[in-house]
């Protein structure tokens, strides 16, 4: 006699993304990739990224609350992200860079970047509705 073996999984928790409201510095981890984040919290702070690792991804958006104080999202390494922000409507490149900020009195609720990773460095692309609202730095 054949034995069937049947698997139950529940869609109703795979249909959500995975998020996290950001309110003060964090270091993420290889277990954070695919989140988004939602950064929320007036007096900004760091979000510091894990080590470069192939297909580490993460989403991170300005929330409710628009910074008075700058989000840096850094990289762990440093030198190591590239891409292309919308700013304004204009690209703005990030070549080699350590940091991506939201600029305090600047960003807005929605502001956003999208990062990739592919083992060997960081691929951004962002979008920010005023002048001067996403940066990319390297402060070293």
């Amino acid at each position: 006699m054949a034995t069937t073996t049947v698997s139950y999984t529940n869609d109703v928790d795979r249909i959500f993304d995975n998020t996290q409201q950001i309110t003060d510095d964090l270091t993420l981890t290889a277990a954070d990739s695919g989140k988004t984040l939602f950064l929320n919290a007036a007096g900004g702070g760091t979000v510091t990224l894990p080590a470069l690792k192939a297909g580490l991804n993460f989403n991170i958006l300005v929330g409710a609350i628009a910074p008075t104080t700058a989000w840096i999202i850094d990289s762990a390494e440093g030198d190591n992200i590239s891409g292309i922000l919308v700013v304004n409507g204009a690209s703005v490149a990030a070549v080699a860079e350590d940091q991506i900020n939201f600029v305090a009195n600047t960003a807005v609720s929605g502001d956003y970047i999208e990062l990739a990773c592919d083992g060997s460095a960081w691929y951004v692309k962002g979008v920010g509705s005023a002048a001067g609202s996403i940066t990319a730095t390297d402060p070293s």
